[in-house]
Formats: C-alpha cells, structure tokens, sequence
C-alpha cells in the first residue's frame, strides 16, 4: 500500500514541457531594439567570449523588454562613429562589454550606448573571483542594464535554482545552477537524494531528503560552512514541501502509518502539528495568505485536486473548479499555479498543462498548451514561473513570462530532472 502511495505521490507531484498561453491578447508594443558588441581582447578565449555574448543576448530576449539583434558584433571599447551608431542595423541601444581578465578570476567592462546619439548612458566594472560562475556575471549585467531602460525587474534572473536529477537507477544528486543551466556545481551526491527545497530568501542553505539511511531523513544543507544536519526522519516517506516566510517553519508530507497527510514542524521548538486529517492521500502543502493558510492536493473527493485550509482550522475548502488530477502546485501570496492532468495524446502520453488562479477572485489562466508540463515554482515576483518539462528521457527547465506571455526552455545535458526550486 505505502509502495502505491510513493508511486502516486511521484506522479502527482513531478510529471513534465512549455508553450504559450492562447487565452490573452499580447499587447502590441514596440521594443527598444538593441546590440551587444564584443569589445574583448582578441588575446581572450574566444569560446569565454562567445559563451558570454550568447547569455547577454539571451537574458536581454528573455526579459521580454528588448527586441535583440541576432547577430554577433565585435567593436573597440571606445568605438567610434560606425560603432556607436551602427546606422545599417537600425538599434535604438548598444550594449558593449570587454572581458579584461580572464584567468581564474573575471574581469568585465561595460557600457549602454544610445545609438541614436553615440552617448554612453550607463558604464561599470565588473568584478568576480570565481570564474566559473561567470553566467550569474552575465545576468547581473543584464539586470543593471534593464534597470538603466527603466523596464519592470528582472533581479530574479540573479536567483540559484536547486534541483536533483537521476543519475541512475537510485542514484540522484542535488545541483545548483542559474536559470539557464550553464552553471551546475553538484552538492550532494551518492545515494537517492531528492526534493531540494531553498531554507530562506537569502538562498544560504536548503533542505533535502535522503533515502540512503534506515529511514527517510530531512537534512538541512548549509552553503556557508558546507555542514549537513539532520532535521526530522519518518518511516515510509517525508518531504519539505514549503518553508514559512520567517524561515522558521516547515510545512512536510509525512506517511509514518502508511498514510500521507501534512505536517508543520517548527525548527526552534522542534515541535510536530499535523495539519490535515483525512485517510486519504494529502500532498504538497504549500503556505497561502501570509503564511496562516496552506494549499494543498488532496483526493478526498475521489480525483486529486487542489484545496486549502487554515493553520488550526480542520475546515477546508476546494480552490480549483476546472479539470481534473491536479498535481504539483506552488504559491505566491494568494497566487497559485498548478499542474493538471487533461488527456492522453494521440501518441499515447499524458497531457498536463499549467493554471494560474487568485485565491482572492475567480481568475483563471490557462498557461500552457500541450505537452507534459509539471513541478512550477515562482521566482520572487509573481510574473515569472519556472517548471520542468519533459521530452521522452530528456528534461528541461521552462521559463515562463506571464506579462509578455512567453516562454522559454533550458535542456538539461545529462541526467533527467525530479524535482526544483528557487
């Protein structure tokens, strides 16, 4: 019976794709239009200096802000009257960068021109000690450069995204990369080592759970020291599926008698409260309106679906009214987005596609299409989405933009994804 739950747990909270929503009319908008110039030395790698074109150009297209030139230019860092204008490729902004070090550190210059004036309207050095993690650089960049434009933020370009990923059979590890995949440092390895889940805001330690002892553990990973502790183990399974927004509390699904419900566990006092009572299956809790609620996937009315409930309060209610097997879902204050599962294709696989809805309203978007699209996390503001896709044996991270209703999709090289957070 708990080999059944496990297995249905599985399918419910991590299935995997990304395609535009049909449902809103994109705005006509004209788009600054603009270039990015490698104003490096010849004497420096010439595949760094491709590597970190293609991330300025691709982060400045994934902001949804610019209309980027897609052809790779060189110039002088000073430039001057043809590049700075670039008159034949009509931009209305250069971005020109020279990579000025390139040893086991880096060194970045950077300047925002207008070209329609030849001015310099924003210039900086950058500066990093560790060059493999040159891609967080990259975006930095990218971020300075839409604030100088004045467009909405894109800071949660700079957030680490945590995942694991099967490396074999019982094999899995816990990675840290950015958003596009070009940085991964492994740090946990050996054994099964799943469901990665961030300790704070400040990214600066995270949580995980174990499969390799007698029972399944939580241990919290801390990046400042590289120290593991145990935090809570629990017969048949346990995973964190949400931390409070003080950093103080974890909402977990436990099964110690082969029934899965919700669990808070408080870090200081070491406290367990079980939240959900049912004896069905309870899943994925997640916090809602300013953590004194929680949502959660619960098949108490026969198909998995998504409901909500107080901190103390045994009184639920159901949240989504469309569609049926819903599955994993995230939280942004009374935002959530969830994945469901519609129907089989014609080549045989199951469709899920992604939903945003307001706890607050009776919103509803669609914001996908086809495809197996599953586990989304918001970033830190609630216009962009992460999930993870799946194409046969291959995963990859999708981006979502949901003002400018478009989406992007990172491969995954090697291994295939279980699960993320960021």
């Amino acid at each position: 019976m708990l080999k059944q739950m496990i297995v249905w747990l599985c399918t419910a909270l991590f299935v995997f794709a990304a395609d535009a929503t049909v449902e809103v009319v994109k705005k006509i908008d004209v788009l600054p239009k603009v270039a990015v110039q490698d104003a490096s030395a010849k004497t420096i790698d010439s595949e760094m200096r491709r590597s970190f074109y293609k991330l300025i150009a691709n982060d400045l297209r994934v902001s949804s802000h610019f209309n980027v030139l897609d052809e790779y230019l060189q110039s002088s860092y000073e430039g001057g009257p043809l590049e700075n204008f670039l008159a034949d490729k009509k931009v209305d902004m250069i971005v020109r960068f020279s990579i000025v070090q390139d040893t086991a550190n880096l060194a970045v210059n950077v300047k925002l021109i207008n070209a329609r004036t030849g001015s310099t309207t924003f210039e900086k050095a950058y500066n990093l000690s560790d060059k493999k993690r040159y891609p967080f650089l990259a975006h930095r960049v990218v971020i300075d450069v839409n604030d100088q434009t004045g467009s909405p933020s894109i800071a949660w370009m700079e957030q680490s995204v945590i995942f694991a990923k099967y490396t074999d059979a019982k094999k899995s590890e816990i990675v840290i990369s950015d958003y596009t995949l070009n940085y991964q440092k492994v740090m946990v390895s050996g054994g099964l080592n799943v469901f990665p889940k961030w300790a704070n805001k400040e990214q600066s330690a995270f949580f995980y759970t174990s499969y390799s002892g007698a029972e399944p553990t939580i241990y919290k990973f801390d990046l400042r020291t590289g120290s593991r502790s145990n935090i809570i183990s629990s017969p048949g399974m346990i995973v964190c599926s949400d931390v409070s927004q003080d950093g103080n509390k974890l909402l977990l699904t436990m099964a110690p008698k082969d029934q899965p419900d919700i669990y808070l566990y408080d870090l200081r006092t070491k406290k367990i409260q079980k939240i959900t009572e049912y004896s069905g299956i309870d899943v994925n809790g997640n916090f809602i309106d300013n953590d004194t609620r929680i949502a959660f996937v619960s098949d108490r009315l026969g198909n998995p679906d998504i409901f909500a409930q107080g901190l103390n309060d045994k009184s639920f209610e159901k949240l989504v009214y469309h569609g049926k097997n819903k599955n994993s879902i995230s939280t942004y204050d009374n935002y959530i987005v969830y994945s469901s599962r519609e129907a089989d294709s014609e080549f045989g696989r199951n469709t899920f596609n992604l939903y945003l809805i307001s706890t607050k309203t009776d919103y509803l978007r669609q914001l996908t299409a086809t495809g197996e699209n599953l586990y989304p996390r918001f970033a830190k503001d609630p216009d962009t989405i992460m999930f993870i896709k799946q194409f046969g044996n291959q995963s990859a991270l999708g981006i979502i933009r949901l003002s400018a209703n478009k989406t992007y999709q990172f491969a995954l090289k090697t291994g295939k994804l279980q699960s993320l957070d960021w």
